[in-house]
């Protein structure tokens, strides 16, 4: 079982530094925080960065994992904590956003990213705010549950739930998407 690996490299890195132990983490979660970033960001170079930033605090952070809920769970609140100070930081994206929305509106709600490889999940994720999407992301990309989705984002779990369904009902309005077609 993984989490009780990922438990046994954690209490290893945490008693004594140990380097490999992380590595070794680092080497089976990296894939799935690059990718959760990606979906947040919608910028592949910037989740690139902020998911070294996030294993660099991680690292620094990793004794204040209690072991209670999956340690991806706690990751993810570390690439997501991560992902909101560099959007605090930074003032050119609430610049792009605010053209993105004036884009738009100007093209009748027509919803598109600069990007060659854009993918329909892109597409329907781009209705969304930042919460919502880090939380369907957490749910249907990371296979997250509920109660992990709480741990991550600090919101009680009702909360997520009603935020999963809004951002569900949102991407339905937007697109004009039936129920039956859509789960």
């Amino acid at each position: 079982m993984i989490s009780g690996e990922d438990n046994e490299l954690v209490a290893r890195i945490v008693s004594s530094q140990d380097t490999t132990a992380f590595g070794e983490l680092v080497r089976r979660h990296q894939s799935q925080v690059r990718n959760f970033l990606r979906k947040l960001t919608r910028d592949i170079a910037l989740a690139d960065d902020l998911s070294q930033d996030c294993f660099m605090h991680a690292w620094t952070k990793l004794h204040t994992y209690s072991g209670r809920g999956s340690f991806i769970g706690w990751l993810l609140k570390v690439a997501y904590t991560t992902f909101l100070q560099s959007k605090r930081k930074s003032k050119r994206y609430a610049e792009i956003l605010e053209q993105a929305a004036h884009a738009s509106e100007m093209e009748g709600r027509n919803y598109s990213v600069q990007s060659d490889e854009v993918t329909d999940l892109d597409k329907l994720l781009a209705v969304l705010n930042d919460e919502e999407r880090a939380i369907i992301v957490m749910s249907y990309a990371c296979g997250l549950s509920h109660r992990e989705i709480s741990d991550a984002t600090s919101m009680p779990v009702g909360t997520v739930k009603s935020v999963i369904f809004r951002g569900k009902e949102k991407i339905r309005t937007s697109f004009d998407i039936k129920d039956h077609q859509y789960g």
